[in-house]
């Protein structure tokens, strides 16, 4: 069992903040991986301003820090041979490719520490519906639904439902129906997003809330939860969550529920942290509906970095500065157990011509 830490505990986490910056990553250098993999990172750069970007922040927070470091675009040939020539990577890709499991199954591969979830937890988190049935085998409220596959009806407990691509987040794709007419629509926009079946969740009405959770050097710190108030959309949609207009489509602050509610929403993340074996950070998305009662929606395993994200200020409300997750990410991936098996150590020699021409 991972030892937690309370929020509200002072002591315990001031002590935990200095230790994480007592640590030196001079003469360390990181290999800071960001660029336009999935469909989710190509909006973002597409329509983000670069202030509000996540590579721009933890660009920002490596150089306060002191550490060299490097932007390694995955789309570029020459990615996977620079790899190699970093000690750490850090990696915000979101998505497929980037987020579930196939780029930490090659950082593995090539023994290069990184920062955050290994390839068990980010596959299992980032297909909805593997994540759904995991929560259920864990005993973690969730909303009722069911898969789409084409050709079959669509039920899932009635109007209102959700529906959303299995892969990708950031509500890419996703539709709220609040109507039969527009469930084909929606369903057609989810198979264009990804191709994968659909997930069709019946729509619980509340407010959305949302639980970070980072490894400190000392155990797991919950940090309190947020609630998200969209004022200009009906759900918390990709538009809402870029407000590259500077629009202010949504609010975030602490959650005003009562404390036993609270109390149920961080009992959730970490009993999710735990079973999906979770390392590093990771942020849980709940909705919570009039009367208390709490249902998890998805789990985060690369959390947004940049300055207004809702995992930077979930850690601002626990002391810790932007810099100060950065340090405890870089931490987390000089801790991580080695892998002893007995494979050569990769050497990338120039790719065959036969192959080239084929990329």
């Amino acid at each position: 069992m991972t030892i937690t830490i309370d929020w509200h505990d002072t002591a315990a986490l001031s002590k935990e903040i200095q230790a994480v910056r007592e640590r030196k990553y001079r003469g360390t250098n990181v290999g800071l991986v960001y660029g336009g993999v999935s469909a989710e990172d190509r909006l973002y750069l597409s329509r983000s301003p670069v202030e509000q970007m996540s590579v721009t922040a933890l660009s920002e927070s490596l150089d306060t820090i002191g550490t060299a470091f490097r932007v390694l675009d995955p789309c570029e040939p020459g990615f996977v041979s620079e790899l190699l020539g970093v000690d750490i990577v850090l990696s915000n890709l979101h998505g497929p490719f980037g987020e579930d499991g196939r780029l930490q199954g090659l950082l593995d591969w090539l023994r290069r520490p990184y920062c955050g979830n290994g390839v068990a937890a980010s596959a299992i988190a980032a297909d909805k519906i593997l994540c759904k049935r995991y929560m259920k085998g864990l005993g973690v409220p969730t909303p009722p639904w069911q898969v789409w596959t084409g050709g079959s009806a669509v039920t899932c407990g009635g109007l209102p439902m959700m529906v959303k691509p299995t892969m990708g987040g950031s509500s890419v794709g996703m539709s709220l129906v609040r109507t039969t007419e527009e469930l084909t629509a929606a369903l057609e926009e989810a198979t264009r997003t990804d191709p994968s079946p659909v997930l069709v969740e019946h729509y619980i009405s509340g407010t959305p809330v949302t639980v970070g959770l980072l490894e400190l050097p000392g155990g797991v710190l919950a940090f309190p939860p947020l609630a998200t108030e969209v004022q200009q959309a009906d759900f918390y949609d990709a538009d809402t969550k870029l407000d590259a207009d500077g629009r202010g489509g949504v609010s975030v602050t602490l959650a005003d529920l009562p404390p036993s509610v609270l109390r149920t929403l961080t009992r959730h993340a970490r009993t999710l942290w735990e079973g999906l074996g979770c390392q590093g950070g990771a942020r849980v998305d709940f909705m919570v509906t009039a009367d208390g009662e709490v249902f998890a929606l998805e789990v985060n395993t690369t959390p947004g970095m940049s300055r207004d994200s809702n995992f930077a200020a979930g850690a601002s409300m626990c002391g810790l500065t932007h810099e100060d997750v950065v340090r405890a990410m870089l931490h987390q991936a000089l801790a991580r157990p080695t892998y002893d098996v007995p494979l050569p150590v990769p050497s990338l020699g120039a790719v065959p011509a036969q192959l080239d021409a084929t990329v």
